[in-house]
């Protein structure tokens, strides 16, 4: 980062104002939902003044608001507006919203829809647990763990040189050489059961598992997801509700016209 006549870093070279923007709208999530200007300009690279101009005008547009008690900003509701009419346009969410209901009123947990953007399953529906304590998200949540349930269903779906591409992008948990092997192996059984497990893998106090939602073609173009308390589910329940994730997986699939493709075509 180079610095100005004043001694205070200049903004990179090449960089527009709209990507600055971008850039500090990304910087919030679920872990950091509220981040002070010297946070945010510390993550994108820019000076403090620079990122004090762009929050305010997010400010005025209603896509970050300040948190008044610690002066610290958040998301704002403008930026769901702007994601409504994608989220409402998205065949997959309006179709599998009824069979996720019922999903969870079956299971009594959390149930959710998740998409792949490449590289990432990002949440797009959910329907929360009946219980008081129960795992859930916010939408657009994205997810690049390699034991994540729903990032097995993604890349169980993708042929090995793919995924052995996309893990050298560092994807977090990815296996080295020696466990790809494992790994591979892993992903097989899920294509061949139908449906993955996340037994407090990537968080001790979580279980997830996920099953995938085919298209006309057969291709896995979304994934149903279940998590629950790990103290609540048992070794033996998961296999029930890995069950009951892939017959709603194969309901979304049926509504969508899918055809759910070959077990075991790609590992």
């Amino acid at each position: 980062m180079t610095q100005n006549g004043n001694g205070e870093q200049a903004e990179p070279r090449g960089a527009s104002p709209i990507s600055n923007a971008v850039a500090v709208l990304r910087c919030f999530s679920v872990d950091e939902p509220l981040l002070g200007v010297t946070d945010i300009a510390v993550r994108v690279g820019l000076h403090k003044s620079s990122v004090s101009r762009i929050l305010a005008i997010l400010e005025s547009e209603g896509l970050v608001e300040r948190d008044e008690p610690t002066r610290r900003f958040r998301l704002g509701l403008g930026v769901i507006g702007i994601a409504g009419p994608l989220l409402a346009d998205l065949d997959e969410r309006r179709v599998a919203y009824p069979a996720l209901r019922e999903l969870a009123e079956q299971t009594g947990e959390t149930s959710a829809l998740l998409l792949w953007n490449g590289s990432e399953a990002v949440s797009v529906e959910q329907i929360p647990s009946r219980h008081q304590v129960k795992h859930t998200t916010t939408l657009g949540t994205r997810y690049a763990t390699t034991l994540s349930a729903s990032v097995q269903v993604f890349l169980a779906s993708e042929p090995p040189e793919r995924v052995r591409e996309i893990l050298a992008h560092g994807s977090p948990g990815a296996p080295d050489d020696d466990e790809f092997e494992a790994y591979r192996r892993r992903l097989a059984e899920v294509s061949e059961r139908g449906y993955a497990v996340n037994y407090g893998e990537t968080s001790d106090e979580e279980v997830g598992v996920a099953a995938p939602v085919h298209d006309h073609r057969g291709d896995v173009v979304a994934a149903v997801l279940i998590s629950a308390p790990r103290f609540r589910i048992s070794p033996e329940q998961v296999t029930e509700l890995g069950k009951a994730c892939a017959v709603t997986a194969a309901e979304v699939t049926r509504r969508l016209g899918g055809s759910a493709g070959s077990p075991g075509t790609r590992f």
